[in-house]
């Protein structure tokens, strides 16, 4: 009877061990599918980087990249606008235009202003005639420059819509993400460019204001 009594508690126990070991397998079963789940839910949980910071555009890719060149993004954000684009090689034509209606020292001393800077390819649409029209009236220079610039820091999350500028008129811009036009027609080819006073869109037009 002994003998029996031992050889019915060795199963019982050994019965017990498996039942343990089967739950300890479950247990791992269930933990390791619940990991995946949680790494497949981490990408949701991070951000991509903002836009708030980031510059924008296939004419972004015509600014020197040499932070210790005055034309670079790193050096723009660290001085005024007027400033910013003297350094720009696509913005010369702008620069000569600025100088000649004396706005520099206006534009450099303007606070939380969004400028919407025409490329020298922009000019270059311009007939030259006109263009030496332009240049000419120092009040009419003076007009279509301060249409670019709109008394508010626009973002590329604020960007679309209607706003006043400088000058007075209003100007519409549409789209989103990186992909924006201004009035129709003349579309955004650099955005959210820093300077120390400014935020600046390289632009592949002139805007005109109304008459």
């Amino acid at each position: 009877m002994s003998r029996r009594m031992f050889a019915t508690v060795g199963a019982i126990a050994l019965l017990a061990l498996s039942a343990c070991g089967d739950g300890d397998t479950d247990t791992t079963a269930a933990g390791s599918s619940a990991a995946p789940s949680m790494s497949a839910s981490a990408p949701m949980a991070s951000s991509s980087p903002s836009m708030a910071s980031a510059q924008f555009g296939p004419g972004c890719a015509a600014v020197p990249t040499d932070p210790a060149d005055p034309g670079s993004f790193e050096a723009m954000a660290k001085v005024p606008v007027a400033t910013a684009a003297s350094g720009n090689p696509v913005l010369s034509t702008l620069v000569t235009a600025v100088k000649k209606a004396n706005l520099v020292d206006s534009l450099n001393g303007a606070q939380g202003v969004t400028v919407f800077a025409p490329t020298n390819d922009a000019f270059a649409k311009i007939p030259k005639a006109d263009l030496d029209k332009v240049l000419a009236d120092d009040a009419t220079l003076k007009k279509v420059l301060t249409y670019h610039v709109v008394p508010e820091q626009l973002s590329p999350d604020t960007l679309a819509g209607t706003h006043k500028t400088l000058q007075g008129g209003e100007l519409t811009v549409t789209g989103s993400g990186t992909s924006f036009t201004v009035n129709g027609t003349s579309m955004v080819v650099c955005g959210n460019v820093s300077t120390a006073n400014a935020t600046v869109y390289i632009v592949d037009t002139v805007l005109m204001p109304k008459s």
